[in-house]
């Protein structure tokens, strides 16, 4: 009879020890509360979107991934980052203005006007409420044109079917630059707005002879119609390509170089910084630990393997061509490792 009271206690202790470990768990999992941090991508046929992909990987550490000294993930605690697919830079800008959006990517040049109000942005005010956590990578200018079309140049657009990718995108801004420089009215060219991946799809049919496409290389969208032997990439040179430099500072001269796109050799263009932009309202403790866990160094294994332009993610260009106010989360950890003082 003594023995059962005891076995009785015995099994009475253990229930409640699991019923404390198991509250104790649960509290645990609920301080770790989940948050999602979405990144405005771009295109699924373009660079942005599996950039953004990457970068949703490398901050990101739910309860259950382990430590990060022991092979789990490094990003930070609770947090999952997600990618949504978007029509671009002009688009992320605008949902992140709107507060529709956290972050999301966008080149410098459209992230400068839309701070400062000036071109694309001339009279509908300034987006002052745009920072920066960092430069991310060079995008390049491609003109992809549609083999036997007849464009070997970009005087050779008018009056051909050129798409200037979706509307409100920074390729359309930057593709409307880059032919006002070569003397080329817009209602020369027959003018679409498309996608990369369904521009590629109407080229492969016919319907179309040429596309613009800002983004890192290789683009699927592009590699995919280079596989089947079909297009050119024009180069952007010369004094249009001068003029557009001059008079557009946040261009550089770009080459994509040969063999990066099957069949086509090395060609002259022009490129433009991407960067990562998040809202001035933005928890700064949050930007600052999404920036540190982008630059931790158990993270370089992620950018360098996971897309080509991952390996240009670095830490030492982070705030090369930076024009606007840094995050002052990001600010913070810049200033903490010594490349700001």
């Amino acid at each position: 009879m003594v023995g059962k009271r005891r076995w009785r206690r015995g099994l009475a202790y253990f229930l409640v020890l699991g019923l404390w470990v198991a509250g104790a768990a649960w509290a645990s999992a609920a301080a770790q509360e989940m948050r999602f941090f979405r990144i405005g991508t771009g295109n699924v046929g373009g660079s942005y979107f599996p950039i953004g992909g990457l970068l949703g990987r490398v901050i990101s550490s739910p309860p259950d991934s382990g430590p990060c000294e022991e092979g789990g993930n490094c990003g930070v605690p609770g947090l999952i980052g997600v990618a949504q697919s978007s029509a671009g830079s002009v688009a992320n800008l605008a949902a992140i203005g709107m507060g529709r959006l956290g972050s999301g990517l966008a080149q410098a040049d459209i992230v400068h006007w839309a701070y400062n109000g000036t071109q694309i942005y001339e009279g509908r005010g300034r987006a002052s409420g745009l920072r920066v956590i960092a430069n991310l990578f060079r995008e390049s200018v491609h003109l992809v044109a549609r083999r036997g079309s007849g464009i070997r140049t970009i005087a050779d657009l008018v009056g051909k079917r050129v798409s200037l990718d979706t509307a409100g995108s920074g390729t359309q801004a930057d593709a409307l630059i880059i032919l006002a420089a070569h003397d080329i009215d817009r209602r020369a060219v027959d003018v679409l707005y498309m996608p990369p991946g369904l521009a590629a799809e109407q080229m492969l049919e016919g319907r179309l002879d040429a596309f613009f496409f800002v983004g890192g290389y290789p683009a699927s969208a592009v590699s995919d119609l280079a596989s089947h032997g079909n297009i050119d990439l024009v180069p952007i040179a010369g004094t249009g390509a001068a003029s557009t430099l001059q008079h557009n500072s946040f261009f550089v001269s770009d080459v994509i170089p040969a063999g990066t796109y099957e069949g086509i050799g090395e060609t002259v263009t022009l490129g433009v910084g991407a960067q990562w932009v998040v809202g001035a309202g933005v928890d700064a403790e949050l930007v600052f630990k999404v920036t540190q866990a982008l630059w931790h160094p158990n993270n370089r294994r992620h950018l360098d393997n996971g897309h080509i332009q991952g390996r240009q993610i670095r830490l030492e260009t982070a705030l090369s061509g930076v024009t606007v106010p840094l995050h002052p989360g990001a600010e913070r950890y810049y200033r903490n490792v010594g490349i700001m003082r």
